[in-house]
This record gives C-alpha cells, structure tokens and sequence, in this order.
C-alpha cells in the first residue's frame, strides 16, 4: 500500500459533497438561513415593535389567502438572525404552531402549472425550481412577489463568499467542497442556459445570469423542505421563516405532512414546536443533528461550537494498479463497501467501525496475501477486524500519520491562533466559520494522529493473525509458548 491510495479529501458525486459527505436536495430537511445578509430590497435586522413594509404586505397577504390568521400562535418578525417566527402566545411542546396548504408550496407541482413547466420537464428537481423562483421574481405580477421579496440576497455560506474570506479555509475540506459546489452550479447553469433560457427567452421577462442562478440555489440549499411524503424539493413560505436552534437536542415531530380534511385531496404541511415557548419569544427548531459544521456552513451560513460539529472525511481507496485489486473490490463490496470509502472522522468519537478493516485490506500484501485466497473469502472481513500482521499494521499507522501530518501542513494557522481569533467578541461573521471550520478539521486531524500514534506504541503487544491461528491448533499456549507433543 502506498501513500497515495490514502487521501485526505472530499468525496465527489452526480450532486457536489462536503467534507462530511453532503447529501443532495433530495434528502434535504428544513433550514432557512441565518445570519442574513441584504442587498437589493434590504429588510433593517434589528429589534422592533413593527415590522418593515415587506413583511407586514407578506403578512398580510398570507390573512387574505386564509393561510392565517387573526388567531395564529405565531408571527413573523424581525430577530437576531434576520427574520424569523415569534410566538403571539404562550406554545406548549409539541403543539401545532403553523399549517401551510400545498397550495402555497413551491415546489416542482407548481412549476408544472406553470409557463415554463413543459420546457422544464426534463430538468434535474432543482434546477426547474431554481429557473421558476428567478422567473417570478422578475414577474411584476407573480402571485410569489410578497414572498420572494423578503428573501435574502444572499447568506453566509461559502458559497457566496469573496476570494479574500475564502482565503481564510486555506487547507480545509470545506474549502475544497465549496468550489466544487461552485463549479457545479456555473456548469448547471451554462448547461441550462444553452438548453432552457435562450432559446426560450419569450418566457422569461428578464435575462437570467449566473448570479441570479446562485441566488436561487442558495436559497433552495438554505431552505427548502424534504424528507417529505412524496415530495423531493419544497418551499414552504413562511414556515421557512423558522431558525435554529444548537440547543434542541431532537428533530423527532417538528413538521409532517398530512390530509387538510376527510373529504380532501389537499395537503397540509404542519410545523410544530418541539419545546415550550413564551409569547414573544422566537420559535425555533433542530435543522439536522447529523450535519457537521463544515456543513451548515455550506448551506445556511453559520456553525455551532459543539465538538461532535466538527468533522473529517477520510478517503480510501483500493488502488487498480494493485496486483490484488479484483479481490480486494470484491472482499469490500461483499461487506458493503466499494474501490473508494469515505469515513466521517468526529471529534470525541470513537473510529467508524469500519475503517479498520477497510485499512487493513488496502495494505493487504506479502506474506498476508493468502488471506485473499478464495477459501478464506467468507470469513475474511472477520480475520480483518483483528491485527493480521506487525508489517501491515505498521504500514496503515504509518501511511494515517504521515497523512495526517500533511493535511496539517496545509493550513496557515495553529489551533492556538485559531482559538486566539475566536476569543474576539467583534469577530467578522464569516471569519468566525473560517476559524470554527479550521480549528474544528485540526483537532479531529491530530485526534486520528493520537490514535494511530497509539496503535504504533503497542504493535509489540497486538496478537496477529499467524498467532491467533496457533493458538486456535492448540500449538501455541495462553502465554505464546510453543506446545510440543510427545509421541510414544
């Protein structure tokens, strides 16, 4: 096994993945965005008994539609993070506080209905619904305008930002991930602009460029709703409004969707509160408990300080110039994996069980070799979950170390600097994930170093494969003596 089959890297797929292996729209769960940021039709953020114009024309256009009203538990207004739900009365865990009907969802129903819904048939989920979302925001009579008019510019994911703050994830995964996910928009957008746009442009009221393309996906990525019943990419208005909260520990029951009545194809998305709220205070709700921060910070612009945030993904990969490559994919694939793996390393956890034996296969050679062998094919995943040699464990601590030491190398500051940063109260915001996601990625890199530095302390002390098979013929007794057998 050489170095280069073990790499420090963000995984690519059909959608663009994160460090942590980010998943695609269409297993997406809420998240509107925090940390907001305006630019055209700028909404003040600051604490205030009356809501700006935009918001009080939504609300009231949401009462008019009978989506509201007078009697709802809850409202929108202005809050820390920008917009958000604020509770009219006091809310009881669990109670229902919102109920949207499928009438008011956007999603790829409504761009069927729509003008441009024939041209847009054959496009991916997302990009359909991108193209509607800029499409009536350039219509000055789309039914959407109230809505779409209090949506942000843009957010603090990385996505949108410049060259200079990018600079400040030098060595991270996220780094690497987020100008992938750029790539990938800039050629789903020329892609869509030569097939779509152009040569329709009777149904567009405007020229669409590629920075109203990723005002679109940011917005998707920030709040669209999914994991929902037969439903793959959703808006909710309104309910999008919520925010989140580090602090609720469970994402069980904060919205379903369910039948508007007995007698009634229609649907309602209802959101509830997963935890007690006073009047007045903010409704909020767990966006994902799985997500790492190198995550949330590529699609709503924000992290948490919790340790089990932070993440790294370590890529393995059985290499094809390898002698024993075809038995080495079949071993991986009969126990669930493939050529190449991903593993989520997190901080203060304990290794994917996994990694081990995935290790220990791609280092397979030599005089280990026979373990490859068809009669042991069965069982050999077993042999792997155990030590099989001196030289193959030292070689996988060995290629993990240097690895890791690597990846460290990469980055323009230490953790002590970091956590220096992090102690300025006035920090920038997005320098503050900056310095979150690279003091995060170091920490889990040295805790993989720690481990496999131990693993190295104690190879004199393992019990290996040849030893464990002598034992198992009785040749060799509890202590490692040789048993010999008398014979008359």
């Amino acid at each position: 096994m050489a170095p280069s089959l073990f790499t420090l890297s963000s995984p690519s797929s059909t959608f663009p993945s994160s460090s942590t292996t980010l998943k695609p729209f269409s297993s997406f769960s809420t998240k509107p965005t925090l940390s907001i940021h305006f630019v055209k039709k700028p909404i003040p953020v600051s604490a205030t008994a009356d809501p700006p114009p935009q918001l009080q024309t939504f609300w009231q256009w949401l009462q008019d539609q009978g989506v509201v009203s007078a009697k709802s538990p809850v409202r929108p207004g202005m809050v820390p993070e920008g917009l958000g739900l604020i509770a009219k009365k006091n809310i009881s865990r669990n109670e229902v506080v919102l109920e949207i009907p499928n009438r008011f969802w956007i999603n790829q129903d409504a761009v069927v209905a729509s003008e441009i819904g024939t041209v847009c048939s054959g496009l991916k989920p997302w990009v359909s619904v991108a193209l509607f979302l800029i499409r009536e925001r350039f219509r000055q009579d789309s039914k959407w305008g109230v809505y779409l008019d209090i949506l942000p510019e843009l957010t603090d994911s990385t996505v949108f930002w410049s060259e200079e703050e990018l600079a400040e994830l030098q060595g991270t995964q996220l780094l690497s991930t987020t100008l992938g996910v750029k790539d990938y928009v800039q050629n789903e957008f020329l892609k869509v602009e030569e097939e779509i746009i152009l040569p329709n442009k009777q149904l567009f009221p405007a020229p669409i460029t590629l920075d109203d393309f990723f005002w679109a996906f940011g917005i998707l990525r920030s709040r669209a709703f999914s994991r929902l019943r037969g439903q793959n990419l959703v808006l909710i208005p309104l309910a999008d409004l919520i925010n989140h909260s580090p602090n609720i520990t469970t994402e069980d029951y904060a919205w379903e969707i369910k039948g508007a009545g007995l007698f009634s194809r229609d649907l309602l998305f209802s959101l509830r509160s997963p935890v007690s709220v006073k009047a007045e205070e903010q409704v909020l709700i767990q966006y994902d408990l799985d997500k790492s921060n190198a995550e949330l910070a590529l699609d709503y612009g924000f992290i948490e300080s919790k340790s089990e945030r932070n993440a790294y993904t370590l890529t393995l990969e059985i290499s094809e110039s390898d002698p024993f490559f075809g038995d080495k994919l079949d071993i991986a694939e009969t126990n669930g994996l493939s050529e190449t793996a991903y593993f989520d390393i997190v901080l203060g956890r304990p290794l994917p069980p996994a990694l081990i034996p995935y290790l220990r296969l791609v280092a397979l050679g030599g005089t280990d070799a026979f373990l490859l062998e068809s009669i042991f094919r069965n069982t050999i995943w077993g042999h792997l979950d155990l030590p099989v040699s001196r030289a193959n464990e030292e070689l996988i601590c060995r290629v993990v170390r240097d690895a890791c030491k690597s990846a460290l190398s990469g980055y323009h500051t230490t953790i002590e600097e970091d956590e220096k940063l992090m102690e300025d109260e006035n920090l920038d915001s997005r320098l503050k994930i900056a310095v979150g996601i690279r003091a995060g990625e170091k920490k889990v890199l040295q805790q993989i170093d720690e481990i496999f530095k131990g693993r190295e302390s104690e190879l004199d002390e393992l019990e290996y494969y040849q030893e464990r098979r002598l034992k198992d013929l009785g040749l060799v007794g509890e202590q490692g003596e040789i048993i010999f057998w008398e014979t008359n």
